[in-house]
């Protein structure tokens, strides 16, 4: 299960992890929907890129730039967080979205916690697949914990004093 689009639903995409020996070259990626790491992309482009369920992952010292040229190829692209005070992913997130203009699933994975998720949601994450050893449905529960944000992002583009009209004091 993961929640996408504020919702919770079954996961028809299997993320493929490196297994220590595995070589970006060897690994056998799985039939069907699959989201592999990047160097697993880069290594294996000429086989993958004729699948048309194939997604690819970040990790956190992994730049967006790297997939510039293939973004419209991928259905979803994953963000790894490999430790919850890893902040790297919202950048790459935001970079994927403003600079790179991606539009398709962008998918927060690895050290997801309900008090990150309404922030990752601002910088254009729309699917999270929280902790294993976390309730689903308390997560959930984290992208609606604050009605209102005064900063610009990429949900919202004017900060709060740009969105309020006030009356003059006279």
């Amino acid at each position: 299960m993961i929640i996408r689009n504020q919702a919770i639903v079954e996961d028809d995409w299997a993320v493929l992890r490196l297994a220590e020996g595995d070589t970006p070259e060897g690994v056998a990626v799985p039939s069907g929907k699959a989201i592999v790491p990047l160097r697993v992309w880069q290594a294996q482009r000429e086989q993958l890129q004729g699948r048309a369920e194939i997604g690819v992952w970040l990790d956190s010292d992994e730049r967006a730039e790297e997939l510039q040229g293939d973004l419209e190829r991928f259905a979803v692209i994953a963000v790894n967080f490999p430790k919850f005070n890893d902040g790297r992913g919202y950048s790459i997130a935001r970079h994927l979205r403003v600079r790179l203009g991606y539009r398709g699933e962008l998918r927060a994975i690895g050290d997801v916690l309900r008090d990150q998720m309404f922030y990752m949601k601002r910088v254009g994450f729309d699917a999270f697949q929280p902790r294993a050893d976390r309730d689903i449905h308390e997560a959930l529960k984290g992208l609606s914990d604050f009605s209102l944000s005064y900063q610009a992002s990429t949900d919202e583009a004017l900060p709060l004093f740009r969105r309020v009209q006030r009356g003059g004091v006279a």
